[in-house]
């Protein structure tokens, strides 16, 4: 019993630390020391080297390709002025009367065209401040917009996605990103129509509350929209290449192709099943990377020289900011690794099955949250989750009778509940790039990034058990 309180203990402490700013690269090792120490007669040394390190190194190896092409496409997008221009295009259209529609519009459009969504938060919220300010909307909502369009419905429902949430199930479940598609959608709408209801109420209700610090805004005169280096129609192709390009590999190309040699020794011995899915993604972000390159050669003659950054430059910002959000989650597989091989876990482990012996689904939603809340990590709470316990519910899930795509539908969708708990890493970001508080904002992004998730995710439960994957 003190080896499960020790594993308890060393959650709460990655969670409160990690709320404090610490580093998940110091915390996972150390707060697996505090799990394995309380866990008695456990080798701390063989824990680390033979437990943690293989688990952080074979996290790297599966996913490295899609945080580096995903960070490169991102700062692509951004510099070539393709973000800005999507961003803007959409807000012209849709005009100031719709400006909550056209910020969720335009961050759910970049998110799901693969670019990160601190990108995508520094792109828009320019935007978001002129058509609020023209709309008379009060300025407090804006993070709770940017929320629904870039940390919600994109990064876990809609299939396709390349978010890291819709590509870690893939290896454990042998599926693609587009599994279960129907139920996706689902859980997509009903993330994005009651997010987008609950903020339009928001609107009417404290449209006449400004306060204080949002006086001068309120009285201001409406503030320009950010001018784009290019239209809506060449901003939006790389996008586009990268949602078709992932769909046409996953479903028509690799199926196809002859991959007998996966069988082999020397390319590990698996199966195009176990992969194809991070092949696509890789094939339609590089291809699309390549796309953006051109654009921004195209682009940059028409920005400033002060504003133009050589490619070299663009390139290698990219490559270095995938290292951190790598290196974070691969830390705390790390840790769910050192946690599943103690002792005191198995008792977790039966407590968590034990809430829904007959529905997995149950059983994985509640892990999953429960997780991603404590590590404040959507991708960290899932990855623990599976790495302790995802051959076990694929287990469950073949004696079941459910199907593999509907597995990895709820689990992307579990990871997108109470992962944006207070001490989550993109609400802290958000809220700093729109210079407001927690007290000021936070309620509204509760009710869009972790209430309406849930909610389709309840949703997308009770019908996957009733109907199976479609």
């Amino acid at each position: 019993m003190s080896g499960m309180w020790g594993i308890v203990l060393a959650l709460v402490l990655l969670m409160a630390l990690a709320y404090r700013g610490y580093s998940v690269l110091l915390l996972a090792p150390l707060c697996a020391l505090v799990a394995v120490l309380s866990s008695g007669d456990v080798p701390l040394l063989a824990s680390y080297t033979q437990v943690f390190m293989p688990a952080l190194g074979g996290f790297v190896v599966a996913f490295f390709p899609l945080f580096l092409l995903g960070a490169v496409f991102g700062r692509l997008m951004e510099a070539s002025g393709a973000a800005l221009a999507i961003a803007r295009g959409l807000a012209d259209r849709l005009g100031a009367g719709q400006a909550v529609l056209a910020v969720v519009a335009a961050c759910a459009v970049l998110t799901y065209g693969g670019v990160s969504l601190f990108v995508v938060a520094f792109a828009v919220h320019p935007i978001a401040v002129a058509l609020f300010m023209r709309a008379g909307h009060p300025r407090r909502l804006i993070p709770a917009t940017i929320a629904l369009g870039a940390f919600t419905f994109t990064m876990t429902a809609l299939p396709g996605t390349p978010a890291i949430q819709n590509a870690i199930p893939m290896p454990f479940f042998g599926t693609t990103p587009f599994a279960a598609p129907g139920l996706g959608l689902i859980g997509a709408v009903i993330m994005l129509v009651t997010g987008w209801a609950w903020i339009e109420w928001r609107v009417r209700r404290v449209r006449d509350e400004v306060e204080p610090a949002e006086e001068g805004a309120a009285e201001a005169a409406p503030a320009p929209l950010p001018g784009p280096a290019m239209s809506l129609g060449p901003a939006l192709l790389p996008v586009l290449m990268v949602i078709v390009l992932n769909y046409l590999l996953s479903t028509w190309f690799w199926p196809a192709a002859d991959t007998a040699y996966l069988a082999e020794s020397r390319y590990g011995a698996t199966t195009l099943q176990a992969v194809r899915g991070v092949w696509s993604v890789i094939g339609a972000l590089g291809v699309a990377i390549v796309l953006l390159i051109g654009l921004w050669w195209h682009a940059r003659r028409r920005l400033l020289p002060a504003q133009s950054l050589p490619l070299q430059s663009v390139l290698e910002e990219g490559a270095r900011a995938c290292v951190m959000p790598l290196m974070n989650t691969a830390s705390q597989v790390g840790f769910g690794a050192v946690i599943a091989s103690l002792a005191g876990f198995a008792l977790i482990r039966e407590a968590v099955m034990g809430l829904s012996a007959a529905n997995p689904l149950v059983s994985m939603s509640i892990a999953i949250n429960l997780l991603a809340g404590m590590t404040g990590s959507a991708s960290g709470g899932m990855s623990i989750a599976l790495q302790t316990l995802g051959s076990t519910w694929l287990e469950m899930a073949h004696a079941a009778g459910i199907a593999p795509e509907l597995l990895h539908r709820v689990t992307a969708i579990a990871t997108g509940g109470l992962d944006a708990l207070p001490h989550n890493g993109a609400v802290i970001t958000l809220l700093g790039i729109c210079g407001l508080t927690h007290r000021q904002s936070y309620a509204d992004i509760f009710m869009v990034a972790v209430v309406a998730p849930l909610l389709a995710l309840a949703a997308v439960v009770i019908l996957g058990t009733l109907l199976g994957s479609f």
